[in-house]
């Protein structure tokens, strides 16, 4: 066998697995961002303030409906990490889903250090860092195909 034909074919196995890896490790961050974020957003959502209070201090400096508003935004990321993926329908809004959960990240952290609670700010890195992976790599080489 020609050298060349070898390395092209020794190329496209080593490549094979890489993007496979890189596809399953989006999955993983779509899946654990949407959990954390659907989880989030339905606390903003169903409890009361005074509840909420007891885990999330400064929502009482806040008004009501940004405090729900901040939950909407939270589950339609959530969902929208996960169900334009699992139906290939609007494939792109996975990717903008990631980037607004980013932006909730940033205002978050912001949100964080106002009120006195640096100690948060870790946890914003680290979601805003995983739906930056997820933006990154849905917009770019792993696009998951649409049907059809």
């Amino acid at each position: 066998m020609p050298a060349s034909a070898g390395s092209i074919q020794s190329s496209t196995v080593v490549g094979a697995p890489r993007s496979r890896g890189f596809h399953i490790g989006l999955w993983a961050a779509q899946v654990v961002l949407a959990l954390v974020f659907a989880m989030a957003g339905l606390s903003k959502l169903t409890q009361p303030i005074a509840a909420l209070s007891k885990s999330i201090p400064y929502v009482t400096t806040m008004p009501d409906a940004l405090v729900r508003f901040i939950g909407v935004s939270e589950l339609a990321g959530a969902l929208g990490l996960i169900l334009p993926s699992v139906t290939r329908i609007k494939l792109v809004l996975t990717a903008w889903a990631a980037v607004g959960l980013i932006a909730v990240m940033v205002l978050a952290g912001v949100a964080n250090v106002w009120h006195g609670e640096a100690q948060a700010l870790p946890v914003n890195v680290v979601l805003g860092g995983l739906a930056a992976f997820v933006a990154k790599g849905r917009f770019g080489k792993a696009r998951i195909p649409s049907r059809g």
